[in-house]
């Protein structure tokens, strides 16, 4: 995929993304290839990491477990004397 700098403004590249370049992104100059200026073409590449995710799902699965077994048999109702 193809984007041009459109403009910089501060610490923020205006990115125009697409064959028309229709799609407008702010990106971090800070994470832009040292020396882009404003009209220079960028290769963007984005890919999924299956393995990465799997790891977040596991994560999150292991966390509300957790949580599941912290509040068993409690009904979260207050009881008075």
């Amino acid at each position: 995929m193809k984007a041009v700098i459109d403009r910089i403004e501060n610490e923020i590249a205006v990115l125009l993304i697409g064959e028309e370049e229709k799609t407008r992104v702010n990106f971090p100059i800070s994470l832009l290839p040292e020396g882009c200026r404003e009209s220079d073409v960028l290769n963007i590449s984005i890919e999924r990491d299956t393995t990465a995710t799997q790891q977040a799902k596991e994560r999150t699965s292991s966390l509300m477990e957790k949580l599941k077994k912290k509040n068993q048999g409690k009904t979260g109702i207050i009881q008075g004397p």
